[in-house]
């Protein structure tokens, strides 16, 4: 038997495979066509489609544990709660699934309140999982790291009531160790949700003066406008997801992305490392370009 990774071809299932594949674990990448991405040596593709539910049945039909990361598209929760019924269906009884952090706030948020959806079902019908909340990725800040570096300005309107912004990485980290110790368990193990999050509260005008530091000239913060957010990125991509994170950012600058002091030392505790901080993640993105 083995780990099922589905979203093992983005940032953070692709971490998460090479992981568990670090790890000894036996795990299988489900992929909608062979050869798009390299995987480690022992990981096998396993071609299915969330919406296709013959493929899905046959890619669950040999696992004993489950990650589940659906992309942000507009049938996410189909996706998402097909794939929980089958494997409910044929008995998988360890599951990861990636949420997002105030799911249950954000609720005009479609992919927030899409992913809740997702963790009510597990709730209700109490599916022996790990819900993981993350907050906003540092790794999402380099989609605008040319545009900082060209025009000495931080774009993302986070606002300033505080997001504790958290690594790719560390949540990867979280991941691995959580499929692990489910799939290692002798009997399926208890519900839990656990809130990821990053060391320290960003705001947008601290993550501006952190990219000055790095890059050595001012950088500036480029406000709180999210009607001009969202007109910027539906020049470059579908106009529903543009609006999408519009909505998001309104919610991040009224509610925030913090989380306990008591949140951090349990994500260090259960990796065994420091929680990278955002400053690490500028000096190396800088470094890299």
């Amino acid at each position: 038997m083995s780990i099922l990774v589905i979203g093992a071809t983005g940032t953070i299932g692709s971490l998460i495979t090479q992981g568990l594949a670090s790890a000894g674990a036996e795990v299988k990448a489900l992929v909608r066509q062979t050869g798009k991405r390299e995987f480690p040596a022992g990981v096998t593709e396993v071609v299915a489609d969330l919406t296709d539910v013959a493929s899905m049945r046959v890619a669950l039909a040999s696992v004993r544990t489950l990650f589940l990361l659906n992309a942000v598209t507009p049938d996410e929760v189909t996706q998402a709660l097909i794939t929980l019924n089958l494997a409910r269906e044929v008995g998988i009884e360890r599951v990861v699934y990636l949420s997002v952090i105030h799911a249950d706030t954000f609720t005009n948020v479609p992919h927030f309140t899409g992913k809740y959806t997702v963790e009510r079902m597990i709730e209700s019908f109490d599916m022996p999982a790990t819900v993981l909340r993350p907050a906003y990725f540092m790794q999402n800040d380099r989609m605008v790291q040319q545009a900082i570096q060209n025009h000495s300005v931080y774009p993302m309107p986070i606002g300033a009531a505080g997001v504790s912004m958290i690594d790719a990485r560390d949540i990867a980290d979280v991941a691995v160790a959580e499929l692990l110790r489910r799939d290692k368990a002798p009997a399926a193990l208890d519900r839990v949700t656990l809130e990821l999050v990053g060391p320290q509260a960003l705001t947008g005008a601290s993550v501006a003066s952190i990219w000055s530091t790095a890059l050595g000239r001012e950088v500036a913060y480029g406000g709180d406008d999210v009607a001009a957010f969202e007109g910027q990125l539906a020049a470059y991509g579908p106009t529903w997801l543009a609006y999408d994170m519009r909505l998001m950012m309104a919610g991040i600058q009224k509610f925030g992305m913090r989380s306990a002091e008591k949140t951090v030392k349990q994500i260090q505790a259960l990796i065994g490392h420091p929680l990278r901080t955002y400053e690490d993640f500028v000096r190396e993105a800088v470094s890299e370009a």
